[in-house]
């Protein structure tokens, strides 16, 4: 089945807003999803990542709020703060009118729901305002094509776009791009209670056409690396999320800090191998290896693939999923044998998990020309629930007409 077009996103986004609050939205954002090509759970490590967006949206309709029919879905909610719509589940929320309230609300929603994300994401768009400026009540409506819990950052896109949508219904600048990724950043901490990175917010944000984005996360400092005309990636999304994947990124962001104590150093970003070998703990010295061993092989990655050296990328990647699994232990039967059954097929130059693991989506690196048959065969052998080429497309930056206003932020 063809991927649902960024046009028909948007489509789905306003004709949903404008079906629940009677009017249309007087802004509209979009942000897309992304895949990590290698630099998995390193962000958090002050270490090197290599994400792609791609060619799959979410986006968010919003409008300052107008009411709407007394008797209609919304006509018993106390006055809103915000009224939130995601048409996709037919879901709703409606956040308190005082914003010193809205912390609270949101850790009484479920653990991951989507609503916390979106209340984090306007906490953060209000603090932007002017001193006393007093912001009329937000009607949000948001829509997506990036399956949730697929380890395709469903979270960042739909963070990125509401504040962008956010922004401009209010009437507030949008901020520069770094401060963007950091104010969604704290929303997902702070409201939805993950200990992210900034990776997925600037991959979202910042991503070009063609390419991917080498970043530095001590640094912060981005450049887009080409993508080869002659390779293709495939994403396998497995259709699978165990249940302990969030405590268990606590616990190796956990597991990382006890390696760096046991090292003397203050982020894994500082050690090598043989100050890893150094360490006492068995546990604590494979997680250690997984990051330092990680950050060169996408160093390694960007030179080959700008070097036009497919079979060198792919190799890389066999050897970042098989650390991924036996050194930092993420991985999962469903993502191995995604891998493993992508690796025998004509054509595939190596393969990975991609996102915090546990379940999610599987990558292949691919010869453009047998990228389809890649993709028929993966639902043949029933490796996932679903499976596409995913194209290299521009972030929200471009897409929303940001970088020509004030440039690259």
């Amino acid at each position: 089945m063809a991927a649902e077009s960024q046009a028909e996103v948007v489509e789905r986004a306003a004709r949903g807003f404008e079906r629940e609050f009677g009017v249309g939205p007087t802004a509209v954002a979009v942000a897309p999803g992304r895949v990590n090509l290698i630099g998995e759970h390193t962000d958090y490590n002050d270490g090197l990542v290599l994400p792609m967006a791609i060619d799959a949206w979410c986006v968010c309709a919003a409008g300052r709020g107008q009411g709407g029919d007394p008797t209609g879905a919304w006509g018993q909610s106390p006055r809103a703060g915000a009224r939130l719509l995601a048409p996709d589940v037919d879901g709703r929320s409606t956040m308190p009118s005082e914003v010193d309230r809205w912390a609270r609300w949101a850790s009484d929603q479920r653990q991951g729901h989507w609503s916390r994300y979106v209340a984090g994401v306007l906490a953060g768009v209000r603090g932007l305002a002017q001193t006393g400026l007093a912001l009329p009540p937000l009607d949000v409506a948001f829509a997506s094509s990036v399956p949730m819990g697929a380890g395709l950052s469903s979270s960042a896109a739909l963070e990125v776009s509401v504040a962008v949508a956010a922004c401009r219904a209010w009437g507030i600048e949008v901020p520069g791009a770094m401060e963007l990724a950091r104010l969604c950043q704290r929303a997902e901490q702070g409201f939805a209670g993950v200990p992210c990175g900034l990776m997925d917010q600037c991959a979202s944000i910042m991503a070009r056409a063609g390419h991917a984005l080498l970043l530095d996360c001590r640094s912060m400092e981005a450049r887009h690396a080409p993508m080869p005309s002659a390779l293709a990636v495939v994403v396998v999304t497995t259709g699978v999320r165990h249940a302990l994947a969030s405590g268990e990124y606590a616990r190796r962001r956990a597991e990382c800090d006890a390696a760096c104590a046991a090292m003397g150093v203050r982020s894994l970003r500082d050690a090598t191998m043989d100050r890893v070998e150094t360490i006492e703990d068995l546990l604590l010295r494979r997680r250690a290896r997984h990051v330092v061993t990680e950050n060169l092989r996408v160093l390694e990655f960007v030179a080959a693939m700008e070097g036009g050296d497919g079979a060198r990328a792919g190799r890389l990647m066999r050897d970042s999923h098989s650390s991924l699994r036996d050194d930092y232990g993420v991985s999962c039967a469903e993502l191995d044998a995604a891998v493993e059954g992508l690796g025998r097929m004509e054509g595939v130059l190596g393969a990975r998990m991609t996102g915090g693991g546990f379940g999610g989506s599987a990558i292949a690196l691919v010869e453009q020309a047998r990228a389809q048959r890649v993709v028929a065969g993966a639902m043949a052998r029933r490796l996932g629930v679903s499976a596409r080429v995913a194209a290299p497309v521009d972030g929200a930056w471009v897409v929303n007409g940001l970088e020509s206003q004030r440039g690259g932020g």
